[in-house]
C-alpha cells in the first residue's frame, strides 16, 4: 500500500477496474468509472483556481459525492475539511475561518445556511452545490465540464491530507491536521488487521464526515478495492435490508448503532448471515450489549479505540486469536500505547494512568494552536486525556475521560464502571452517569436511565447495584429519560447531562 491516499485508489483501478466501488440505492459505479469521476473532480477544482494545500470543506451527507469529491480534493493536492451538515450557520463559519477553506462542497438544502458565508469569509472563492444547476459552480459543471487532462501535483507523504475538527466538548473544536502517511499508515495497518480483501463489502452507514467513516468505510476499502456500500442514514431495518440485498460481509457502528439493531422486533441471526465481522468504534461499547448483541445475531463484535488526532485506530481486538470483551484490544502494528502517570512515567500493568501514543498516525498537530499542540504532543507521543489500564498481555481497557471522573469525598468513581453494571439491569437499554455537584461530598453520581420498564423505580436500580459496587460508587440520583442526548456520531453528550445539573444542596 501507498503513503499516499491518492495512489491507493489509482492501483485498485489499475487491479480491479471492473470491480464495484461503490454502491449507493439503486447505482454503482466500478473502480474505473470512480477512478474518472475522481480525475474530474481534481481536474475541475484544478481550473476552478485550487491549488496544492488549499482547503475545501465538504459538508455533505452520506452520498457518492463525498466518496468522488474526497479523492478530488486530494487528488489536485489540496486538504480534505469535512464538516458535520447538522452544524449551525455559527460552527460552519468557525470552522470555514480557522481553516482558512477557498472553497465548499454542500447538499444545496445549506444553502441558505452557507451562501451568506460568503461574504463573511474573504478566503472563499467558491461553494459547489452538488444537486444544484442553478449555482455558479454546480457539481455536474465541475465533474462534466473537466475535459483537460489534470497536471497532478507531486504529493509527498508529509503532505498535509486531512484537517479534522474535534468535536469542541471542552471549547471551540481544534483542527487535527493529518498527513497523507498519517491515513495511510493507519490504512495499512488496519487493512492487515482485519484482513480486508476486494472480495468484502462494507456498510458505510457511520456518517462520512466522522474519522471512524473516512478510515473504515472509505480508506480502507478503497485501498483494497473492496466495495462500499453507502446507506444515507441509521435506521436499523434500512440496515437489515441493506445487510441481506448486498450480502455485505463488515458492518461498522458506535455502540447506539448496536443498541438499536438489538432492540429491532423480528430480526434475526440470519439478518447478518453474511458479515464476517462488527467493528465498534466511537465510543466504549457497554459489556452487556456486546454479549446480547453477538448471541442474538451470532457475530463477533471487535472493539477498537482511535482519536481523530491519531487517524484514527491506535488499538483494535484481533480478529484471530484472543479476543477481550470490554478491552480495546491492543496496539495495531506500527503503533505503541502506553499508560503513564502524570509525570509520563510508565505504570505498572493493572494501575490506571493516561493513555498515551506513538506511532506514523499521530497527527502533524493542531491548526494554528502551538500551545494545544505542545500540550498534547510531547517527545512524538500523543496525549490523549483518557484514563486506561493495560492488562499482562498488552489488552487495553479505558476507564473513563479524565474530566468525566467523579470525586465523591475524596474517592475517585468512574462513570463506566457503573454504566456496566446499570447495562446489566434487564430493563436497562441505555445510561449515562455524571458527577454532580454537591456541597457535603464535592460530588454526587447521577445515572441517567432509559428503560423498557414503566414500572421500574430508583429504588429498584438501587437494589440491583448494592453488591456490585462500593457504596460510595452508588447513584445518589436516577432519572428516567425517553432519550439521552447525543451528538451526530451517536456519543452521548454528558456535558449537556451535566450543565442542568449544577448544584445539589
Amino acid at each position: 500500500m501507498s503513503s499516499n491516499l491518492n495512489e491507493n485508489l489509482k492501483k485498485s483501478a489499475t487491479r480491479f477496474p471492473n470491480r464495484t466501488a461503490y454502491t449507493f440505492l439503486n447505482q454503482s459505479k466500478t473502480y474505473a468509472e470512480l477512478d474518472k469521476l475522481v480525475d474530474c473532480a481534481a481536474s475541475g477544482l484544478s481550473s476552478a483556481g485550487i491549488t496544492k494545500g488549499d482547503r475545501v470543506a465538504l459538508i455533505l451527507g452520506n452520498c457518492p459525492e463525498f466518496v468522488i469529491a474526497y479523492f478530488g480534493i486530494l487528488r489536485a493536492g489540496a486538504v480534505v475539511v469535512p464538516i458535520n451538515p447538522a452544524y449551525t450557520s455559527g460552527e460552519i463559519s468557525y470552522i470555514l475561518s480557522n481553516s482558512q477553506a477557498k472553497a465548499v462542497i454542500a447538499h444545496s438544502s445549506l444553502e441558505a445556511t452557507i451562501s451568506p458565508l460568503r461574504e463573511k469569509h474573504e478566503n472563499l472563492k467558491m461553494v459547489i452545490f452538488t444537486d444544484s444547476i442553478e449555482s455558479e459552480w454546480s457539481w455536474e459543471r465541475l465533474i462534466h465540464d473537466s475535459i483537460e487532462k489534470l497536471e497532478s501535483p507531486s504529493i509527498g507523504e508529509e503532505d498535509l491530507a486531512v484537517i479534522l475538527y474535534t468535536s469542541g466538548t471542552t471549547g471551540k473544536p481544534k483542527g487535527a491536521m493529518l498527513s497523507h502517511r498519517n491515513l495511510a499508515s493507519n490504512t495499512a495497518s488496519m487493512s492487515q488487521l482485519t484482513e480486508f480483501t476486494e472480495e468484502d463489502r462494507v456498510i458505510a452507514v457511520l456518517p462520512m464526515f466522522h474519522v471512524f467513516c473516512i478510515a473504515t468505510c472509505i480508506n480502507i476499502p478503497i485501498a483494497c478495492g473492496a466495495s462500499i456500500v453507502i446507506v444515507p442514514k441509521f435506521s436499523p431495518t434500512e440496515v437489515i435490508n441493506t445487510i441481506r440485498r448486498e450480502n455485505a460481509t463488515i458492518f461498522a457502528g458506535v455502540p447506539t448503532m448496536f443498541s438499536f439493531l438489538l432492540q429491532l422486533p423480528g430480526a434475526t441471526a440470519e439478518d447478518f448471515s453474511s458479515i464476517r465481522a462488527c467493528f465498534s468504534g466511537g465510543a466504549s461499547i457497554p459489556v452487556e450489549l456486546l454479549h446480547r448483541f453477538e448471541e442474538k445475531y451470532n457475530v463477533h463484535v471487535l472493539e477498537g479505540y482511535g482519536l481523530s488526532e491519531t487517524a484514527p485506530v491506535t488499538a483494535f481486538n484481533p480478529l484471530r486469536g484472543t479476543r477481550k470483551p470490554g478491552s480495546v484490544g491492543i496496539d495495531i502494528p506500527d503503533v505503541k500505547n502506553k499508560v503513564v502517570n502524570p509525570d509520563g512515567i510508565e505504570v505498572p500493568r493493572g494501575e490506571i494512568g493516561e493513555l498515551i501514543i506513538k506511532g506514523p498516525n499521530v497527527m502533524m498537530g493542531y491548526l494554528g494552536l502551538p500551545e494545544a499542540t505542545s500540550t498534547a504532543l510531547k517527545d512524538g507521543w500523543f496525549y490523549t486525556g483518557d484514563l486506561a489500564r493495560m492488562d499482562e498481555e498488552g489488552y487495553i481497557y479505558i476507564v473513563d475521560r479524565k474530566k468525566d471522573m467523579i470525586i465523591v469525598g475524596g474517592y475517585n468513581v468512574y462513570p463506566r464502571e457503573v454504566e456496566e453494571v446499570l447495562y446489566q439491569h434487564p430493563a436497562i437499554v441505555e445510561t449515562a452517569v455524571v458527577g454532580i455537584t454537591d456541597k457535603e461530598y464535592g460530588e454526587i453520581v447521577k445515572a441517567f436511565v432509559v428503560s423498557n420498564d414503566e414500572s421500574i423505580t430508583m429504588d429498584d436500580i438501587l437494589h440491583f447495584c448494592q453488591d456490585k459496587l462500593a457504596k460510595y460508587k452508588l447513584p445518589k440520583q436516577v432519572e428516567f429519560m425517553k432519550e439521552i442526548p447525543k451528538n451526530s456520531t451517536g456519543k452521548i453528550l454528558k456535558r449537556a447531562l451535566q450543565f442542568e445539573n449544577v448544584v445539589v444542596n
